[in-house]
């Protein structure tokens, strides 16, 4: 019975790599044999991962104890404004940046379902110069190190200097940079949860998104391609 039950875990959890390898492939441009940022995510990169846990509880969506509410009227503004270069609507992420670095702020909500799973999340060392644990500024700039203000549309997956990665595409002229300046979707040790423990906040990026080390499963199958992602400080 035991070895049946491992079984089906594992071919789940095939079946899992399978998809998230999918929503890659299905970017133009995901398949190229070399890249300016590292060479394409195949699927013997990619680590057996379960489904996502749901959280406990169904929450509203405009429930401060989640997403604040002017915020998500933000976001959902900026996800009708470039809906057409958006695949999917059903699922999208927002980087709460009034939050401090210690707090769960990286925020993915299910439109259908009104479900939403909070994470930690890094921000850029341009945008926290004395290490506060507080975004103070974004930037667009080349070579600022900050984290970058708007919608994001993510794109294929990779594997770089910092493992397995996913691309970013800004759509605003305060995000819009963001491609060529390599801003991503990554893991870093300093966004673990222990970062909390020992220092009181986690680490900087240089503006990427840095998840910790345990949450970027959970982050690429909640994600996948074609999906926004909204960054603000309201």
């Amino acid at each position: 019975m035991h070895d049946e039950q491992g079984l089906v875990r594992e071919r789940r959890a095939l079946l899992k790599n399978g998809l998230v390898l999918a929503g890659a492939l299905v970017v133009p441009g995901a398949v190229s044999a070399t890249t300016r940022l590292g060479r394409p995510l195949t699927a013997r990169d990619l680590k057996p991962m379960t489904q996502p846990p749901l959280p406990r509880t169904t929450v509203a969506l405009t429930s401060p104890k989640v997403v604040r509410p002017d915020l998500l009227r933000q976001a959902m503004a900026s996800l009708s404004r470039h809906g057409s270069r958006i695949q999917h609507h059903d699922r999208i992420a927002i980087a709460d940046f009034a939050a401090p670095s210690g707090k769960p702020r990286f925020h993915f909500i299910d439109l259908a379902s009104g479900r939403s799973t909070s994470l930690l999340v890094a921000h850029g060392s341009g945008s926290d110069p004395a290490h506060t644990g507080y975004l103070e500024r974004f930037s667009n700039r080349f070579g600022s190190n900050a984290s970058s203000e708007g919608a994001f549309v993510t794109d294929d997956y990779y594997v770089g200097k910092h493992g397995r990665s996913q691309r970013l595409i800004g759509l605003d002229p305060t995000n819009d940079n963001a491609l060529d300046r390599a801003i991503v979707v990554h893991s870093a040790w300093y966004a673990n949860k222990d970062m909390i423990e020992s220092h009181g906040m986690l680490g900087r990026s240089q503006g990427c998104f840095a998840v910790g080390e345990r949450d970027l499963d959970q982050v690429f199958a909640r994600l996948g391609a074609g999906r926004m992602i909204y960054a603000a400080k309201v």
